[in-house]
């Protein structure tokens, strides 16, 4: 009788593909938007500039109100006077087709691929709609001056801010950058703002933005009862 014929070599398990289908998501995309703000984004620029406040150990001298802003920083149009940026992210892509407030500016959108997703605890005090997922994360205001030297006008940011979970992910680079893009557009010859000396984490951040510390300039400023007192002197 013949010897039964040994069973086949077992086949061996196929390799693990190790690289994801294209249409795998990259880490956690978070999508952004700046975009001019509007008299109805009061409440939240009134909230990020009580938060800067808080960061800056300033809160001290805060005394804004939502009324306030509402009467001062929207009287003229924008870049001929007071005018702010505001940063939006959101889990879904922004519209590519958004009606701007000024002819002379367009929406920066942007899409990032973060390795992990940002836990937002007051998302819900920054939504400026409840049915979407849209969150104010952060602003810049600034408005224009004037350079003798260069015989150009140029912008002054008087506030710019991040809001603390939104830190560290490229979105302060991209205020900055709206500004300063926006000052070549116009062919102003200068963007100028202040930093706090103990900032140091700004300060590094400003620096490989390419901006100069002048370390000689001092910021001279009237304010409260030094400022009413001149309302009695004679010229």
């Amino acid at each position: 009788m013949a010897a039964a014929a040994p069973p086949p070599p077992p086949t061996a398990a196929p390799e693990p593909n190790m690289v994801p289908p294209l249409t795998s998501p990259i880490g956690h995309p978070i999508f952004s938007r700046i975009r001019l703000a509007t008299p109805s984004d009061v409440p939240f620029i009134h909230k990020l500039i009580h938060q800067m406040a808080v960061f800056e150990r300033l809160t001290h001298l805060f005394s804004a109100t939502e009324s306030g802003l509402t009467s001062t920083l929207f009287t003229s149009r924008p870049f001929q006077s007071f005018t702010v940026f505001l940063l939006e992210v959101s889990r879904s892509p922004f519209p590519t087709t958004i009606t701007s407030p000024s002819p002379d500016f367009t929406p920066f959108l942007k899409t990032h691929n973060l390795d992990l997703p940002i836990e937002d605890p007051e998302s819900y005090n920054f939504s400026p709609d409840m049915l979407n997922d849209v969150v104010v994360a952060g602003f810049v205001l600034f408005f224009p001056n004037y350079s003798s030297f260069l015989s150009k006008p140029g912008f002054y940011i008087e506030d710019i801010f991040v809001r603390e979970p939104y830190r560290r992910k490229g979105f302060g680079s991209m205020l900055l950058t709206a500004v300063a893009k926006q000052a070549v557009k116009m062919g102003y010859g200068r963007v100028e703002w202040v930093v706090l000396d103990w900032n140091v984490n700004a300060i590094k951040f400003y620096e490989q933005m390419g901006a100069q510390i002048l370390q000689e300039w001092r910021v001279c400023r009237l304010t409260g009862d030094a400022l009413e007192a001149f309302d009695k002197v004679s010229i």
